[in-house]
């Protein structure tokens, strides 16, 4: 049975400024170095809130006849939709938080790539244009908020979890919203939906009004996790590493919940910076938690962390197994730390510019069959490359299980091979088995994992 469609004329959600014409004839530029293919492979994940799928590939091609088109107006513009998923309208009228995600695609893709590359302060290539440009984004689209104390969680986990799992996140959520904290996350299904919507609960309950619920975005992911329709905030960062760094610098703490490969690339992320020794007295709360019968879970990715990066890393963070209170009760003790740090050091709260985060862990990565091979895969390096390595490999991962340009380079040239040391690729093996043995690696109900990597033997 095809899937019923509509076409429709849509308004922007409150204001949008107006688009030069150099910004409206790339958005419609069909050739490589346009923006309509970028522009229409978003809007349609957004469409598609709800919709349980991983494979951004399947995605664009169930759905080939679909268009978005630019309609200018005297007082600024808006979007035609031709032929789009008919579940993101009621009565006709398209659901005003898909609207909204909608326009915020709109606006951070015309922003990120209106900014020349060779900005001054904005280089992409340089550490601290970097960082800058990630400033600039998230202030253009509001989310940088002056004045407001510490109360930004991020939390972590995956898409393809249990109902369990997924209502155990819920009630972290109701907690950690009863203590009037709010929420980030990848803004996706799962694990990434649950806190958000436990929150939403938590600050009914307690009156709160200006409950956040940001989610942070990529192009390459946003087929695969489409955002939910409980974030109220939705940024598209460039690319994987800018949106990870987005996440430390504007989040003052991080929950880990059960996951596959894209949670252990971003734990490796966050830890591989919080050991940098220059962070070493930054106040920085980390939680990993689950239901009891997560606990193995965590043992193995605790074990793994100790082998590849050494104990220090492990103090990074605690392990909180079934209690949902007094993993919000931590998050809450570690927000006053925060706060009490930033305000010693006169940083502000909004951004953590003190936060130093090595170029390795900045610059993007294009997972490719080459660049996976040549990954610097063994323990004779500081341990914060190592996790920048692992980071990587994590990545390509990724990539060949959801992004569309990984999963098409799979299919032409099967899967990427990660070589190195065997001391670190015989437990990077086993968990990445435990992942698939789990379900982590694909939604549940979906058709079955095959793998996107290989392991191989000998150096890079």
């Amino acid at each position: 049975m095809t899937e019923s469609t509509i076409n429709a004329l849509v308004s922007p959600e409150g204001s949008l400024e107006i688009l030069s014409t150099f910004e409206v004839n790339r958005l419609k530029d069909k050739s490589e170095g346009g923006l309509y293919r970028l522009f229409r492979q978003c809007a349609l994940a957004v469409l598609n809130t709800g919709i349980e799928t991983d494979d951004c590939k399947a995605l664009m091609e169930a759905h080939a006849d679909f268009d978005v088109r630019l309609v200018p107006q005297p007082r600024g513009l808006k979007l035609e939709l031709v032929n789009a998923p008919a579940h993101a309208f009621v009565d006709g009228q398209m659901l005003r938080a898909i609207r909204e995600h909608l326009f915020s695609v709109l606006r951070d893709i015309i922003y990120s790539y209106s900014i020349p590359q060779s900005a001054s302060g904005l280089r992409r290539d340089d550490p601290e244009g970097i960082t800058n440009l990630i400033f600039h984004i998230l202030r253009n689209a509001r989310v940088l908020q002056a004045g407001r104390h510490p109360d930004l969680v991020v939390c972590w986990g995956g898409h393809s979890i249990n109902e369990r799992e997924y209502q155990y996140s819920k009630e972290v959520g109701h907690q950690l919203g009863l203590r009037a904290l709010s929420i980030c996350t990848g803004c996706g299904p799962g694990a990434m939906k649950g806190p958000m919507k436990g929150a939403t609960i938590g600050h009914a309950k307690q009156r709160v009004k200006n409950g956040r619920y940001i989610g942070l975005t990529e192009p390459g992911i946003i087929g695969a996790e489409a955002p939910n329709p409980i974030v109220n905030e939705l940024v598209i960062m460039p690319d994987i590493e800018k949106r990870l760094e987005a996440f430390v610098r504007t989040g003052h703490g991080v929950i880990v919940f059960p996951g596959g490969v894209g949670t252990a690339e971003e734990i490796l992320y966050l830890l591989g910076i919080l050991l940098h020794p220059d962070n070493a007295d930054l106040p920085f709360p980390v939680v990993f938690t689950g239901q009891p019968e997560n606990a193995e879970y965590f043992e193995m990715i605790d074990q793994f962390i100790r082998n590849a990066l050494g104990d220090e890393a492990a103090s990074k963070y605690e392990i909180i197994i079934d209690d949902p209170a007094r993993v919000a009760r931590t998050m809450k003790q570690g927000m006053k730390e925060v706060e009490t740090f930033r305000r010693a050091m006169q940083d502000a709260y909004y951004f953590n510019w003190m936060l130093k985060i090595d170029p390795v862990f900045q610059l993007p990565f294009d997972p490719t069959h080459e660049s996976m091979r040549a990954l610097e895969l063994h323990r004779d390096q500081p341990a914060h490359l190592v996790a920048a390595n692992l980071r990587k490999a994590f990545s390509g991962i990724v990539a060949g299980n959801v992004k569309e340009s990984g999963i098409r380079q799979v299919e032409e040239r099967g899967p990427f091979e990660i070589a190195g040391d065997p001391a670190l690729l015989a437990p990077l093996g086993a968990m990445l088995k435990e992942f698939v043995a789990q379900n982590r690696m694909k939604l549940p109900g979906s058709s079955a994992y095959e793998p996107s990597y290989r392991i191989v033997s000998g150096a890079a």
